[in-house]
């Protein structure tokens, strides 16, 4: 295995990783958690697929996942405060979401 293929090939692990915890588990903030993994793993899929052999990187990957990590790092903050607030109102919902 190449050192170019350690990237996508641990991003889709990641990534798979992430979906599975976003499907399987019930409680809230672990799929909040879950969906932190997931955009790490396209963040490193996308870091991956930007190397190139000759040496260098592509530029436009690399501000797609600077982008995408100020998405998720505000959409974590979001979902934490959507969050706290279903506890205080409902403090049931929180530990199930089924």
């Amino acid at each position: 295995m190449t050192s170019f293929a350690l990237y996508p090939l641990a991003g889709v692990v990641v990534l798979t990783i992430g979906l599975w915890g976003l499907v399987t588990r019930p409680h809230l903030l672990t799929k909040v958690l879950a969906f932190n993994l997931t955009a790490t793993g396209a963040s490193l899929v996308l870091v991956g697929l930007a190397a190139r052999p000759e040496g260098g990187t592509d530029p436009v990957p690399q501000a797609m996942v600077l982008t995408g990590i100020v998405v998720a790092v505000s959409a974590t903050a979001l979902a934490l405060a959507l969050i706290a607030r279903l506890s205080r109102v409902d403090p049931g919902a929180v530990e199930s979401s089924d």
